[in-house]
């Protein structure tokens, strides 16, 4: 999925597609690309939207990164669901993945899980922990009983990661804005097979300029 418009990297997503961001020596999409290559997945459909033009000049039929590289463009924001409407023939499960992650997740171990477990869709997790950046306090009507300084919270949260069964295409609709929260809600209430797959691997999600520095500066931490 890489047709969002990366508002929260501005200003410097106004020339330069997020996907197209380099990290390292690599784009950020290059370098998961070569992640998926290496697990010997070689049939790629990138979504492509804003920057359209850029990121298909740069990565072509994919044959000079050993791969096949097909194209969908939203000529409209769809989400991060609705553009695999337009992708047909898809008879087996397939990987779905936002185009801004960097992960050392195996994903081959996460398809095996999805199909053992006959899932509809498999959901990439991690425990994730916030802190507030100030004291808490707890109180009774207008009487304060305790302060806690900075208090902590697990969750535990999706990557952006994603195996879906070719059936789970039937319940997006059609050239409207359709997210995978939107899909996951719409598989519960079907009663399909929703699972959690949960992995301790690096994962990193390019969201701000601190995650992009973080990416630069971990290099060595997510490739061999």
């Amino acid at each position: 999925m890489a047709g969002g418009k990366g508002t929260r990297l501005r200003p410097i997503t106004f020339s330069i597609p997020k996907p197209l961001l380099p990290v390292g020596e690599k784009p950020i999409l290059e370098l998961i690309i070569s992640r998926l290559y290496s697990l010997e997945i070689d049939d790629i459909i990138i979504s492509i939207g804003y920057g359209a033009e850029l990121i298909k000049a740069y990565f072509g039929d994919g044959k000079k990164f050993n791969i096949k590289i097909n194209y969908v463009h939203e000529k409209k924001s769809l989400g991060t669901a609705g553009p695999l409407k337009m992708i047909k023939n898809l008879k087996e499960p397939f990987l779905v993945m936002n185009g801004d992650i960097i992960t050392k997740l195996n994903f081959l171990d996460m398809f095996n899980y999805h199909k053992k477990n006959n899932a509809t869709m498999t959901i990439a997790v991690k425990k994730y922990t916030s802190q507030l950046p100030f004291g808490t306090i707890s109180f009774n009507e207008n009487s304060v009983i305790d302060i806690e300084e900075k208090p902590t919270t697990n969750h535990v949260i999706s990557t952006g990661i994603y195996i879906l069964s070719p059936v789970a295409i039937r319940f997006i609709p059609g050239n409207t804005f359709f997210t995978m929260p939107d899909l996951v809600k719409a598989l519960i209430r079907a009663k399909l097979n929703v699972i959690k797959y949960e992995f301790d691997e690096y994962w990193l999600a390019i969201e701000q300029l601190e995650q992009l520095e973080e990416a630069n500066n971990n290099i060595k931490n997510w490739i061999d």
